[in-house]
């Protein structure tokens, strides 16, 4: 069964909030969603800023220890245009060339303006701060999870085990992503899409916009996982998501060791494969748990005879 949903509430944190929507595994679901700052499609604020949530989504018949897989079979702008904030973060410059970035850290910040084209497929800034610049229409979702456990409601700001503010630039559309179920339902939040996005969110946002994101959602054939998983048609990707950044790419790097045993790979052959094979991007290094993905080509797990997928 489709579902078309547009909320009435949203929320800036991910938890066991009561659910606006009840659906079966194997339906899917198109999800309307503000901007970070809380703008719909109209241009209007209708929430507070950060983050704020459509959802949560309860899926009947999963239980805590299942592992929900959620694929973006589209990603849509329902308005015609984003924004971003013309600068860098203090924290990814040298100390002593913070006086160097644009409107430092602290300061009052303006936005810039970028038009989608759909004729062409690109966004283009409107040149307020700097030059216009043209970039491909590079559709992604920031932020998305399930709820903790324990009843836990945790800031859309962050993220950890469960999902959140990931700012990955490949959750995009054709993703599978998987999340460990830790309360009846999953109770699937999702928001803060944007247009483009380098890696790792640098300057604080995307080309934020409001977006349609259309979902399946599916039990997933695996055992328990740790951390997020995913996969598109090249890669299988773990993420670990922590502060300091080595402690991310300590729990990627964990979490893809077991998943490749978990695609018949003994743990010496995962190791070396891993050893020679593996690439690393940033997903987050702006908010207060940093990001890291671990991902490794299908192709050669297919060349040496280990199960390269598990969508459903």
């Amino acid at each position: 069964m489709h579902h078309h949903f547009v909320p009435t509430q949203y929320y800036r944190t991910i938890g066991t909030h009561p659910a606006a929507l009840v659906i079966s595994v194997d339906d899917t679901v198109t999800v309307e969603c503000v901007d970070a700052h809380g703008i719909d499609r109209n241009n209007a604020q209708i929430t507070p800023s950060g983050n704020p949530m459509s959802g949560p989504i309860h899926v009947r018949g999963l239980t805590p220890d299942d592992v929900i897989a959620i694929t973006f079979m589209s990603i849509e702008p329902i308005r015609n245009h984003g924004w971003s904030y013309p600068t860098l973060a203090g924290n990814v410059v040298d100390p002593e060339y913070i006086t160097a970035v644009p409107y430092a850290p602290g300061s009052a910040l303006p936005k810039e303006y970028w038009d989608y084209d759909r004729a062409n497929n690109t966004v283009i800034s409107r040149g307020t701060h700097g030059r216009s610049l043209t970039l491909p229409y590079a559709p992604m979702v920031g932020c998305f999870g399930v709820a903790p456990a324990r009843g836990e409601a945790i800031s859309t700001a962050t993220s950890g085990r469960y999902g959140g503010n990931m700012d990955y630039k490949h959750f995009t559309t054709g993703c599978t992503i998987y999340l460990p179920v830790a309360v009846d339902g999953a109770l699937f939040h999702i928001g803060d899409g944007h247009l483009v996005q380098g890696c790792g969110e640098i300057g604080g946002t995307g080309v934020e916009s409001a977006i349609a994101v259309t979902c399946a959602f599916a039990k997933a054939p695996m055992q328990r996982i740790t951390w997020p998983r995913a996969e598109d048609d090249t890669y299988l990707y773990t993420v670990g998501n922590a502060r300091p950044l080595d402690q991310a790419l300590q729990h990627a790097t964990s979490e893809m060791h077991r998943w490749l045993v978990e695609c018949g790979a003994d743990a010496i052959t995962a190791a070396v494969l891993m050893s020679q094979a593996i690439e690393y991007d940033i997903g987050n290094v702006f908010d207060p748990a940093y990001t890291v993905a671990c991902k490794i080509k299908k192709s050669l797990l297919d060349a040496h005879q280990l199960r390269s997928t598990f969508r459903a």
